[in-house]
C-alpha cells in the first residue's frame, strides 16, 4: 500500500520525467535490434569474397555496423577513401530533384582501379549502407545481393 500512495503522489511531471524513461529505454533497445541486423547483414555480405568492407554509416557520416573483412589489411587510405566517398554520396543521396522524373536512387557506384564503392541510400532511417569490393567484382550482381540481403530491414 506504501507504493500504491507514493505512487499517486507523482506530480505531472515526475510522470512526463519517468514516461521520457521508458520511451528512451524502447528506443534505445529497438536502435540496438537494429544495429544488431545490420551488423549481422554486414557479416553476411563480407562472406563474400569479392567484398572488402560492408558497413552502415548514420546521418553523422559515423560507421554505426559493420566494418572490414576480418583479416583483411586495408590498402593504404582504404579508410579515407571510404570518408571521401561517404561524403560525395551523402551529399549526392539526399538531392531530390530528379526523383519525380526519374524515380528515386537505388545505388550509386564507383569504380575505380583498385576497388568498387557502392552506397545504397535508406532514405526513412537516413543511414547507408557503404561497401568496397574488389575491381573485377559485377556491380550489378553485387547490388542485387545487398538489396536481397537488405530487403525487410528498413
Amino acid at each position: 500500500m506504501i507504493f500504491l500512495t507514493n505512487l499517486l503522489e507523482i506530480s505531472q511531471i515526475d510522470y512526463i520525467f519517468i514516461f521520457d524513461i521508458f520511451q528512451y529505454i524502447a528506443l534505445t533497445s529497438q536502435n540496438d535490434i537494429s544495429l544488431k541486423l545490420y551488423s549481422e547483414k554486414c557479416t553476411q555480405l563480407l562472406t563474400d569474397p569479392e567484398i572488402r568492407f560492408a558497413g552502415i554509416v548514420d546521418k553523422d557520416g559515423k560507421l554505426v555496423a559493420g566494418g572490414f573483412k576480418a583479416g583483411l589489411i586495408p590498402y593504404e587510405g582504404d579508410e579515407t577513401r571510404l570518408h571521401s566517398f561517404l561524403e560525395f554520396v551523402s551529399k549526392f543521396s539526399i538531392r531530390k530533384e530528379y526523383d519525380e522524373s526519374l524515380g528515386p536512387i537505388n545505388y550509386l557506384a564507383a569504380r575505380r582501379d583498385k576497388a568498387v564503392l557502392i552506397s545504397f541510400p535508406f532514405p526513412i532511417s537516413q543511414i547507408l549502407l557503404l561497401i568496397s569490393a574488389e575491381p573485377s567484382v559485377n556491380i550489378e550482381s553485387l547490388a542485387k545481393k545487398a538489396v536481397k540481403i537488405f530487403t525487410h530491414v528498413n
